[in-house]
């Protein structure tokens, strides 16, 4: 059997971490995991095999940062025992990654990724791998495709437009122009326009990630929340197992309906397949299910709240 942990004996011979490093140590175990993902490649790479880099690049930090924080909460005046003339401290190191413990200490680097890390952000929001029409096979589209993607990241999102139409003109059938025009229309303001820029990239590819979910973010842009569910419901008929359907549709229904239970019980099963992906987006859903709590907690149904968890096998903890 695979031992689960590992016990150190350490020799006093120095003084205890502060606060302060072990919040520094937060932030080194994060610039080393963040530093990792910035490595992996996501051209063409399914989502599943850019979560599993990502949660290899936690996995790698996860145990240091837990031995760490041990070391930083140690007593030296109660938990040192002397044994042959030197006072020494057992350490015990829970290496099952299956354990309550350790996930403790890799979600916790998670949630620093999440709010620190751009390469994270970039990686998780990356495309699904190119479906036969993504990407054209025309060089020429190709290059005013790629100037396109030049000008969006500096911002001149019109003059990106205007290339990834060119590309358009050249292979009417190039997908991702279609989705990154639908981008850039958003980023104007310009919702009418973003939408049928999306409705073209389905038109060549009916099961797109991309434009799939963006209409239903547009919607929400808008105001538009029942359009949003309607536009979320169409996603998850597709990719019912996309973890990114409940939760869209769930924090939609919780926040701008008020429809906390049904809300509730979408993040609930995006929040279990977010976990049993090893997807970071597993922390987005936490913060919003505990924003619900906090309304049903208002109105008198944490019953209801803990009745609904419970029937997606979530363990509720307050604090």
């Amino acid at each position: 059997m695979k031992k689960a942990f590992v016990v150190l004996t350490l020799i006093i011979s120095f003084t205890a971490f502060s606060q302060e490093e072990e919040n520094s140590l937060l932030k080194e175990m994060g610039s080393n995991a963040c530093q990792c993902i910035d490595s992996i490649s996501l051209y063409n790479k399914p989502k599943k095999e850019v979560i599993e880099g990502i949660h290899s690049c936690i996995n790698a930090q996860a145990g240091a940062y837990q031995m760490g924080s041990k070391l930083s909460n140690i007593d030296y005046t109660k938990d040192a025992v002397e044994k042959d003339g030197k006072k020494q401290i057992d350490i015990t190191v829970n290496m099952d990654k299956d354990s309550r413990e350790y996930r403790e200490y890799y979600y916790e680097i998670e949630r620093h990724l999440m709010n620190n890390c751009d390469a994270l952000k970039e990686a998780i929001a990356s495309n699904e791998q190119q479906g036969e029409k993504s990407v054209s096979e025309n060089a020429e589209a190709r290059r005013y495709y790629s100037l396109g993607i030049e000008e969006s990241k500096s911002g001149n999102f019109e003059k990106a437009i205007e290339y990834y139409r060119e590309a358009i003109r050249i292979d009417s059938d190039f997908a991702f122009a279609w989705d990154n025009i639908g981008i850039c229309y958003r980023r104007l303001e310009k919702y009418d326009l973003a939408i049928e820029a999306y409705e073209q990239s389905l038109s060549i590819d009916p099961y797109g990630v991309m434009p799939l979910q963006n209409i239903a973010i547009v919607y929400q842009y808008t105001k538009e929340y029942e359009k949003a569910i309607e536009a979320y419901e169409r996603y998850g008929a597709i990719h019912k197992d996309n973890p990114e359907f409940y939760y869209g549709a769930g924090r939609v229904y919780a926040v701008f309906l008020n429809q906390h239970e049904k809300g509730l019980d979408y993040l609930c099963k995006a929040y279990n397949l977010y976990t049993e992906s090893n997807s970071p987006y597993r922390s987005d859903a936490e913060q919003v299910i505990l924003v619900i709590h906090q309304e049903m907690q208002k109105l008198g149904k944490e019953d209801k709240f803990l009745e609904i968890l419970k029937a997606n096998n979530i363990t509720w903890e307050d604090d």
